[in-house]
């Protein structure tokens, strides 16, 4: 039953881990728009900061703009001056009601380099999938140390680990293909 407890555990860490990675992921650029982009900036508002979305509106109306369209029509210089200000590398433009940010597309040296950047995080990801693997190996050593798992469950555990470490990293892998493949994807 303890080995059991140990390779969920594992196995939610690591989704942890994968989930992290798809969340990164997502505020990576690819040639399309998304309001993912914008989520790290703040705004200077009323003195303090906050984040973008929840003083203005933010969407994609074409595949190429990001629009925001603030709640507050005196807010649109400071959300400005904060996109500018992010180093999110997007130049916003405004037209006194609303704030359009174009996307220019990408080059095939900045696509590769894209891609780079993703499959360092992937190995980032497996790294961390591994370390979960060496923890859970570790507990069942423990449990079977201690007497609570016999030889044999321990060694049936060892190979489930192994077993859920090979299939999570099959999925950061399969992430990872369907993100490069949104970047190189012209």
């Amino acid at each position: 039953m303890a080995a059991k407890e140990v390779v969920d555990a594992m196995s939610q860490d690591m989704d942890k881990s994968i989930q992290s990675l798809k969340g990164d992921l997502v505020k990576v650029r690819t040639g399309r728009a998304s309001t993912a982009l914008v989520e790290p900036v703040h705004v200077d508002y009323y003195g303090s900061s906050v984040p973008l979305n929840q003083i203005a509106n933010v969407t994609t109306p074409d595949a190429r703009t990001i629009q925001v369209a603030p709640w507050e029509a005196g807010m649109i210089g400071a959300i400005e001056k904060a996109i500018l200000a992010s180093n999110i590398g997007l130049t916003p433009q405004n037209d006194g009601k609303v704030v359009r940010i174009p996307l220019p597309p990408l080059t095939e040296e900045r696509r590769k380099d894209m891609v780079k950047l993703i499959k360092k995080m992937a190995e980032e990801t497996k790294v961390a999938v591994r370390a979960h693997r060496r923890d859970a190996n570790e507990k069942v050593k423990a449990l079977e140390k201690a007497k609570t798992l016999t030889e044999d469950d321990a060694k049936k555990a060892g190979e489930l680990v192994q077993k859920k470490t090979d299939e999570k990293t099959a999925e950061v892998d399969k992430v990872i293909a369907a993100k490069e493949k949104e970047i190189l994807t012209i």
